[in-house]
């Protein structure tokens, strides 16, 4: 079944660039061009993905981003022209899975998507759930609890979870779990590992994962 992405991004150029090369790639591609707009094509079309740019007209990418994930979980390529580190931690934060930074290829954007969208595929089989103390794993329906209470985890988050769930108590290098969990070939992202982590930490507990200071990460929940 044909996947559809919203690209969002009010840089006509690079809007109809981005929407010519996924559709190349395969995908039923729908524009927006501002923030209020984005959010209501992502109620109408339910994208399997999103690419959104930071800087838009009405509201901000950051609050599209929250209201996507606070209705319905979504994976989220976000786009900035800007280089400073804590706006794109900030971008992490409030839901996005990955970012790229202007200006990119066409290819790497290309490639990212694929990357988000095989992860949702792998994650969404017929695998038993992963209960490990009072923390559950649902990984076909995709949720979690924790002593009973579900999170509303984003799909990275998810995926990074369900990683570290599969070693507990097993100490992840970060560059690992770029590698597995993002599909990154190189370090360049160490910080993105730390802010979905944080996010996990808020969700679940502060209690959840141990930090190895200049490792990693490990999930210590009970046997």
């Amino acid at each position: 079944m044909q996947r559809t992405i919203l690209v969002v991004e009010d840089e006509r150029t690079i809007a109809d660039a981005v929407a010519a090369r996924l559709r190349a790639e395969g995908f039923a591609v729908h524009v927006a061009g501002d923030g209020p707009g984005a959010v209501e094509a992502a109620r109408r079309l339910r994208p399997d993905a999103v690419v959104l740019d930071v800087m838009l007209p009405g509201f901000d990418g950051l609050e599209v981003c929250r209201r996507l994930q606070a209705e319905r979980p979504v994976p989220v390529l976000m786009l900035t022209a800007r280089d400073d580190e804590t706006d794109l931690l900030v971008g992490l934060a409030v839901g996005a899975d990955d970012y790229l930074t202007k200006p990119f290829s066409m290819r790497e954007l290309a490639a990212r998507v694929h990357a988000l969208l095989r992860r949702m595929t792998k994650a969404a089989g017929g695998e038993p759930p992963i209960v490990l103390g009072d923390l559950e794993i649902n990984r076909a329906e995709r949720r979690v609890t924790r002593a009973g209470v579900e999170a509303h985890l984003t799909p990275t988050e998810f995926d990074l979870l369900v990683h570290l769930a599969g070693r507990p108590r097993t100490v992840l290098p970060r560059e690992r779990l770029l590698a597995d969990v993002w599909g990154w070939a190189d370090a360049s992202g160490t910080r993105t590992v730390d802010s979905h982590i944080k996010g996990l930490r808020r969700k679940l507990g502060a209690d959840l994962i141990r930090t190895v200071h200049g490792v990693g990460y490990a999930l210590e929940v009970g046997r």
